[in-house]
């Protein structure tokens, strides 16, 4: 109905021109003019000949550095379409920032450029290769994060947009695939599909209603989604006779202590609680606590106590490893594997950390090559240190001081330069590896003289220990790291 109403508004001339026809004759010419049309406008948004015919824009911010991205529009073509662009413009708008207009979940290029798609041409394509695809191979690219994800940004960018044709079939998919979705997923839909409202009412009782029958703890319920939800999931949950962890009494006082501790990024409290001997980082889970909500540096103070096991699974059947997997993030990943974490080990439902990551990787980003100097996705950090061979380096004990000193020279020089080319890998692998306190290497004659005069008043046994501290360290950025100087060898980076 919409569409022939579009097409009588759009084709004056054939509603003027032609005289009277049967339905039955109409129709075809009817298809076809709206296929026409919808191509025609199609054109207009992507055509860079048709640029100058654009009145407004949108400014998408990007991730890992990149710089903003924009998308030109047409004001009549939007209004026309969305009650929300209408006021927008009837206000005086041009500029539109993104982030700006759908607060409450990010949105990304692909996803607003989906919906204008179907707002200039009518038309809902397929779901666009490598953002809607994860890196598993193994995964049917259905029920996946990336593919989640993206509908997700075109659900609630259309709820926004008060597009409800395109709300209405997003929500379709999400339904369809909701059963299929990971557990911790699930959480971020109902957030999602709490965010538009009355609109997405049926997604949002699905997931309730699945969510009340999961394994999900309280703690994590209060987390991730509000109040008045938690509160409506915990109802339920009495009401079916259904209890999670907390039947069994966790957490009790001293962990939710614990847990406040954390959330203050206060160790060293979390530290006295434990002195006090009511519990431990096993028993409250802290470790797993803080992988999941607290920055990594507490989580690598954590490890630093060493009074907690990093292979202990919580009530769910989850590692450590599986919920910093789960998080992306690859300073703590590689913080755990340091520390012993196995890589080996399997959820509750038969999952490795590096197929967790894995589909929760977008295609796209895992393929996109590093480039120099800007930091590289956190998402393909994380495969790379769960594929890397964690074996440890070993070093030769019957090397001259003299030998030592030029391959501790070497090792630095490469460090360095990985620091330049590559800046988040390096720095995950340095702050791991403690290499801080290292002398890093510089090419400066007087300072490289200098160090070697010093070295001249010692002894070789003195000298032979400290390069090897050092030497152990810097390798340690290659072995427990990350290998990140040997990105270089492997060409990623090409002069």
């Amino acid at each position: 109905m919409e569409a022939s109403y579009l097409f009588a508004d759009s084709d004056l001339s054939s509603s003027v021109c032609d005289p009277p026809q049967p339905a039955a004759d109409r129709c075809p010419a009817d298809v076809v003019a709206l296929r026409r049309l919808s191509e025609h406008l199609g054109a207009l948004r992507l055509s860079p000949e048709l640029e100058f015919c654009s009145d407004a824009r949108f400014t998408v911010g990007s991730a890992g550095g990149e710089p903003p991205r924009e998308v030109r529009v047409h004001r009549c073509v939007l209004a026309s379409r969305s009650p929300f662009f209408r006021e927008r413009f009837a206000q005086g708008a041009t500029e539109l920032e993104l982030g700006d207009l759908v607060e409450g979940f990010e949105v990304g290029f692909e996803a607003l450029s989906a919906v204008l798609d179907y707002v200039y041409t009518g038309r809902v394509g397929p779901l666009p290769r490598g953002v809607c695809e994860c890196v598993d191979e193994d995964c049917d690219d259905v029920a996946c994060w990336p593919a989640v994800d993206f509908m997700l940004q075109v659900l609630f960018a259309s709820a926004t947009f008060q597009i409800s044709e395109l709300v209405s079939l997003f929500q379709r998919h999400l339904l369809d695939i909701l059963e299929k979705v990971a557990t911790d997923d699930m959480l971020v839909i109902l957030h999602v599909a709490n965010l538009c409202g009355k609109a997405c009412s049926k997604l949002l009782l699905k997931c309730i209603e699945i969510v009340v029958k999961s394994d999900i703890d309280n703690v994590t319920l209060e987390k991730t989604l509000t109040p008045d939800i938690v509160k409506q999931i915990m109802k339920s949950r009495l009401d079916a006779g259904l209890h999670g962890p907390e039947s069994i009494g966790f957490p009790d006082k001293n962990v939710k202590s614990i847990y406040r501790a954390l959330d203050s990024d206060d160790v060293e409290l979390v530290k006295l609680l434990l002195d006090e001997g009511h519990t431990s980082l096993d028993d409250a889970y802290a470790l797993h606590y803080a992988a999941a909500h607290c920055d990594s540096k507490i989580t690598a103070k954590l490890l630093d106590l060493e009074r907690a096991d990093v292979n202990r699974k919580n009530l769910r059947g989850y590692t450590v490893l599986h919920i910093a997997a789960v998080r992306k993030e690859p300073s703590i990943i590689v913080s755990l594997l340091t520390k012993g974490a196995r890589a080996s080990d399997l959820t509750s439902d038969g999952k490795k950390a590096i197929q967790i990551s894995k589909r929760r990787t977008r295609y796209i980003d895992y393929e996109k090559p590093n480039q120099q100097g800007k930091a590289s996705c956190n998402d393909k950090l994380c495969i790379e240190v769960l594929e890397q061979r964690r074996e440890e380096m070993s070093l030769p004990l019957a090397m001259m001081s003299g030998d030592l000193h030029q391959r501790l020279s070497y090792l630095e020089a490469r460090v360095t330069l990985a620091k330049i080319l590559f800046p988040k890998e390096a720095k995950v692998a340095m702050d791991n590896a403690h290499v801080d306190g290292t002398l890093e290497y510089t090419s400066n004659l007087s300072t490289s003289n200098q160090r070697m005069a010093v070295d001249s008043d010692r002894t070789p046994f003195e000298m032979k220990d400290e390069y090897i501290s050092r030497m152990r360290a810097l390798c340690r950025t290659g072995i427990k790291g990350l290998y990140v100087c040997m990105y270089v060898v492997k060409l990623r980076w090409k002069p």
